[in-house]
């Protein structure tokens, strides 16, 4: 966005309030919108110890898991983790945004048809369609929840971006990474069952852009499955008895059980898909839940959050709902919403809203920072910037390039940000979900530009802190309800 622009912009911003102040001193008083947010810096700092919420665990209509950070306090693997967080830890911080960076490019790799095939990858090497792969970044929250007879507890990282679960299995006949809970082995489970290559069900793999082939030993079904960041699992496509709660266990739950895992997957068992494919934990449990699920994703490292499945669970009152969007079939996995503006401080920026119909925008739990067409992140970053001219910039951190030094600030203020979608709907953004404090020292805006505006906008995980993100993908729709988490 040029000078002339930006300084338009903030002329007819000022003018806005201005008209808001002015009428104030009416005889019926309209009060100013809240435009900025002012926070005590160690809020946005995750602490050394854990403070679980008071969320419920259950009722009879919906199955409620605890979310965990899986680098945090709250993590079961905490303090074996080498990547804990602490207070003044950038090394954390830039790890995690560099596989922030791998997981997007490989989304925009997989938009894109640049895909690559797992197996190959492998020592299991096999000739497979070009298109076939999928690829995507490790998430950052964690899960529990039983797999096998008799049920064996596994922390997942949950992933919206993702349709396949999987996690690493016994006996690892080409290799596992170490993880903090045993290993599942599924000779010692009673409801384990492989999945014949030429079941209908093996095929499924294929609608979810996985690649799968038949063993050459058991002539079972094979699955392969690689990550942005390298990662990948490859294993038996299988089924197995699958339990969230005492009262929610699925017989005949499809699976992946990994034999080659390698990877940055940091002590986690595998992943819980939550896509819109077949082969996802939404659609298996689709009987009982109707596609429906929501989650809360705790402010900080040492918080903890709620994954809720089923519309009995509670969800906070003032839900904001706006359309799922029609996506195409290399998106079919994703889901989309139509985004159209972004306002900061309380003023719309001055971006056309086919800047962000053009490239379409995806909600993704397993995406860090949001990542925005080139020409809306531009807008975005010099209003932002005007609004913390008071702050000392300080040099980028990673792929963050609006950053500041709060050296010796207790508190610190910044202007607020709300999406606005298509169908009127406007989504406030809490104050954890606008900076990311790197440091006791260091916050930055928690946003960054795609290379052009053709690439997908991708609304990331910290954007969603404190807020209920609702799922009902039955109604085709995805709502938001504003500071509902610890």
């Amino acid at each position: 966005m040029g000078f002339f622009s930006v300084f338009l912009f903030l002329i007819l911003c000022s003018f806005e309030k201005a008209i808001i102040a002015l009428a104030a001193t009416s005889p019926e008083p309209h009060l100013p919108p809240h435009t900025t947010h002012t926070v005590e810096i160690n809020s946005l700092l995750p602490a050394t110890t854990c403070t679980p919420s008071t969320k419920g665990h259950t009722n009879n209509k919906a199955s409620i898991l605890e979310v965990v950070h899986k680098h945090g306090p709250c993590s079961i693997f905490h303090k074996s983790s080498k990547t804990s967080t602490t207070k003044s830890d950038d090394k954390y911080h830039a790890q995690i945004l560099k596989q922030d960076e791998a997981r997007v490019n490989s989304i925009h790799s997989r938009l894109n048809y640049r895909i690559h095939d797992p197996f190959t990858q492998s020592s299991a090497s096999a000739t497979l369609p070009a298109k076939s792969g999928l690829l995507l970044g490790s998430p950052n929250y964690l899960v529990t929840v039983g797999l096998g007879t008799p049920a064996k507890q596994l922390s997942l990282e949950f992933d919206t971006g993702s349709d396949l679960t999987w996690t690493q299995c016994r006996p690892c006949l080409r290799y596992c990474y170490t993880q903090s809970e045993p290993i599942f082995d599924p000779s010692l489970s009673a409801s384990y069952k492989n999945l014949s290559c030429t079941s209908a069900t093996c095929t499924q793999l294929s609608s979810a852009g996985i690649p799968h082939r038949c063993s050459s030993a058991s002539s079972s079904c094979l699955y392969g499955i690689r990550y942005g960041d390298g990662s990948f699992s490859i294993g038996d496509f299988a089924k197995e008895k699958l339990t969230l709660t005492s009262m929610d266990v699925f017989e005949g739950f499809l699976f992946g059980c990994g034999q080659d895992n390698q990877g940055l997957f940091n002590g986690s068992a595998g992943l819980l898909g939550l896509g819109r494919n077949n082969i996802s934990l939404v659609e298996q449990t689709a009987m009982k839940y109707n596609r429906f699920f929501s989650y809360c994703l705790p402010s900080t490292s040492s918080s903890t959050g709620h994954l809720t499945f089923g519309n009995g669970g509670g969800s906070a009152n003032g839900v904001k709902f706006t359309k799922l969007t029609t996506l195409s079939e290399r998106e079919s996995s994703f889901y989309g919403l139509g985004l159209t503006g972004i306002s900061v401080g309380g003023c719309q920026l001055p971006v056309a809203s086919s800047v962000f119909s053009s490239s379409g925008t995806i909600i993704d739990s397993g995406t860090v920072i949001t990542r925005l067409p080139a020409t809306a992140y531009t807008a975005l970053r010099d209003a932002f910037r005007e609004g913390m001219k008071n702050y000392t910039m300080t040099m980028s951190f990673s792929l963050l390039d609006t950053c500041y030094n709060v050296s010796g600030y207790e508190t610190v203020s910044f202007p607020d940000i709300a999406f606005g979608f298509g169908d009127g709907v406007t989504v406030d953004l809490d104050a954890a979900g606008i900076l990311l404090a790197v440091s006791d020292s260091q916050v930055c805006l928690a946003f960054a530009g795609n290379k052009d505006d053709s690439d997908i906008g991708i609304i990331g995980n910290v954007q969603q802190k404190r807020l209920e993100v609702v799922y009902d993908v039955a109604g085709g729709k995805v709502g938001f309800a504003p500071a509902s988490c610890p």
